[in-house]
């Protein structure tokens, strides 16, 4: 009995100690450009994205909810859930990684340039992204995390039809930002 009551101390400290080490949002911003010059503007843009950051290891993930990508025009974002995303059978997108030599000493409000490394699985597809800068900044102990990266549509099993292919691009930039607060 002695033994278990130990066992349960030791772990509700180590969860205790854990969680003081993460950052966590979910109000991240994630945005996709796949325009071409002289045609409508194809970008959308999801306001609610969940990301956390283990600050002691430099761990980082993200989720991103398919359907809460926003456009310009509806018809454009009903295309982009039925007949790109598929947005029913593959709900969410989700990045895994671990951000190169992140440490918290040293920050303040002045950019500073760290590394990340991870797997970006979208559309039932997981690719490996490395070395992929990005700007960090902490104030008033929120950890304010942003980049972008350019990712290929048929890396993940995007095809757009020879009908639009003239009007979207196959090379999708994707821009992010999160304002991680201490959870």
């Amino acid at each position: 009995m002695m033994k278990k009551v130990t066992y349960l101390i030791l772990l509700l400290v180590s969860l205790s100690i854990t969680s003081q080490n993460r950052y966590l949002t979910k109000t991240g911003t994630v945005e996709f450009e796949a325009s071409v010059p002289s045609f409508e503007e194809v970008k959308a843009i999801n306001n609610s994205v969940t990301a956390i950051i283990n600050s002691e290891t430099g761990e980082f993930a993200a989720l991103v909810l398919i359907k809460g990508f926003r456009f310009k025009n509806a018809l454009m974002e009903e295309h982009f859930n039925e007949n790109y995303a598929e947005s029913d059978l593959y709900t969410k997108a989700t990045f895994k990684g671990k951000i190169i030599d992140f440490s918290l000493d040293g920050l303040n409000s002045e950019v500073k340039t760290f590394r990340l490394t991870g797997v970006l699985t979208f559309h039932g597809k997981t690719k490996k992204l490395e070395g992929l800068n990005l700007n960090i900044t902490i104030n008033e102990n929120i950890i304010t995390i942003s980049g972008k990266f350019t990712a290929d549509a048929s890396d993940f099993g995007i095809k757009i039809p020879k009908i639009v292919k003239s009007k979207i691009s196959e090379d999708i930039t994707v821009s992010f930002k999160f304002e991680l607060k201490k959870k």
